[in-house]
């Protein structure tokens, strides 16, 4: 298992991790746009690398129910602790900064919320209505948390029709103690499955963080899971140590093991695999849904 105390590997990032920012008005019109609204986005909460590529283009992730999470997963930047109860008006600013922004594929996320009964799941369906009141056309992409398993939950998600359910793996079964010691990995693989059981006609999409000291068949057997689960999209990206307080970097993947990893996705039966060192779940999430088929 990865080491908090361990040294191993805390080199400086290599070359491939370095990039230079995007400029111009789009990423400051995006952040403005936000903070008027008071909307949180997980690209800001969760200190995503991508965050001056996305807002440049006028796309973000918005973080709903919140910006502190019940939960405390070691890789993780996002704040834990006892969240403020939803608030009811956000569905309706989220949809109302879509329709600004003019968005035509957006992705939903969300803290994990233990402390309400459905996990927020009524606020996710509240949320993807009010956004396609207002432009029914508009592309729904969802990262759910694993609701603790409750069907009926999922179930109510999937009542609204997003174009897509992701729930993200993370890492392999091995790390799961110490990376995400709240989730269990066998209730995260059901959900993947249930979602397309409940709806075999929905898009459902996973990811995997790579760097944590996991071997090359522990990261095959987790993709052949989360494949025979029936999921159709699958992201792998670098994991990246938020904060000292973080689990280390055990090693950076090199781009070109990327590549094969992309190759052994599908290869797998995956209709589409989003594979490099700045892959996020949400990354390029409109690109790869028209890239993929119903699988």
């Amino acid at each position: 298992m990865p080491d908090r105390q361990s040294g191993k590997n805390r080199e400086r990032k290599p070359r491939w991790l370095k990039r230079r920012l995007p400029d111009g008005p789009s990423y400051e019109r995006v952040r403005a746009l936000l903070n008027k609204s008071r909307l949180n986005t997980v690209c800001q909460e969760a200190r995503c690398p991508n965050i001056w590529e996305c807002f440049s283009k006028q796309t973000s992730t918005f973080l709903i129910l919140g910006s502190c999470c019940t939960r405390n997963c070691r890789f993780c930047a996002i704040e834990h602790g006892d969240p403020s109860p939803p608030d009811l008006k956000e569905p309706a600013r989220v949809a109302e900064t879509v329709e600004i922004l003019g968005l035509s594929y957006v992705v939903i996320t969300s803290v994990t919320r233990d402390d309400l009964p459905d996990g927020g799941a009524g606020h996710f369906a509240k949320t993807i209505r009010e956004i396609r009141k207002r432009m029914p056309n508009v592309l729904v992409e969802v990262l759910i948390p694993d609701f603790q398993g409750d069907a009926v939950a999922l179930k109510t998600v999937l009542a609204a029709s997003p174009s897509v359910v992701n729930h993200n793996i993370e890492t392999i079964p091995r790390f799961y103690p110490l990376v995400r010691s709240e989730a269990v990995y066998a209730r995260s693989i059901e959900l993947l499955r249930q979602a397309k059981q409940y709806n075999p006609d929905i898009l459902t999409k996973s990811g995997l963080m790579l760097g944590l000291g996991e071997s090359a068949n522990e990261v095959e057997e987790t993709m052949l899971d989360i494949r025979k689960a029936g999921c159709g999209i699958l992201t792998l990206g670098q994991y990246l140590q938020p904060t000292k307080g973080h689990l280390p970097v055990d090693r950076f993947i090199p781009p070109e093991e990327f590549d094969n990893w992309r190759k052994a996705a599908l290869d797998m039966g995956f209709s589409d695999a989003a594979c490099g060192p700045f892959v996020r779940s949400s990354y390029h999430a409109k690109e790869l849904y028209h890239g993929s088929s119903i699988s």
